[in-house]
């Protein structure tokens, strides 16, 4: 039960990308006895009161994105922006648990982890990332005002990277976890070292 005025946390699990890059749906591949999207949908879903996947309007009768429950993307052309408007846009006075589904080192003790030192008193609360010391976006907890802001600026024709976005803002930034947890697969190469 979250206290008395703090906004209630849903988890938003970004499966819209179009993976032109790994050569496959990222979301579909698999990892550990399940596909990358199902793995970050049972992360969430015991830290957060819901879980609701991100997806472009073209995917949302895809048979794997279609079993949850979906964010439709209205933006083009903005990457992980998309998803994030459209997750406020749905539940404007919620804070969101973000997780790219292409991350498949994190874990739950991670999440936990994000989730225990969330301060909702600030704009967000991220990752260290170990590669450049940057806000992780894309494993991070956005506060509802923080939304807001951002998607007036994205909305409004104005830079839709949420980590430059994240590095302008008032956040908690935790230390970076171990090497690795954050990192995302987006080249074959990058899943091959996986073994998958």
């Amino acid at each position: 039960m979250p206290e008395t005025g703090v906004p209630v946390l849903r988890g938003l699990v970004l499966a819209g990308g179009a993976s032109s890059r790994l050569g496959r749906d990222k979301a579909g591949v698999a990892y550990d006895g399940s596909t990358l999207l199902e793995r970050a949908v049972a992360l969430l879903g015991g830290l957060t009161a819901a879980v609701h996947v991100s997806v472009r309007d073209g995917q949302r009768d895809e048979p794997l994105r279609a079993r949850f429950a979906l964010v439709v993307d209205e933006l083009d052309g903005c990457g992980p922006a998309a998803g994030l408007v459209a997750a406020h846009r749905l539940l404007p006075d919620s804070a969101w648990l973000v997780l790219a589904c292409d991350m498949p080192q994190v874990t739950r003790s991670l999440l936990g982890r994000l989730v225990a030192s969330r301060d909702p008193g600030r704009d967000a609360t991220a990752f260290r990332s170990a590669a450049d010391g940057l806000p992780e976006p894309l494993c991070a907890i956005y506060e509802p005002a923080t939304l807001a802001r951002f998607r007036a600026l994205v909305e409004a024709g104005g830079d839709p990277s949420p980590r430059r976005w994240l590095g302008s803002q008032d956040i908690r930034l935790l230390d970076a976890p171990p090497a690795r947890a954050l990192d995302s697969i987006n080249t074959p190469e990058e899943l091959s070292r996986l073994g998958r």
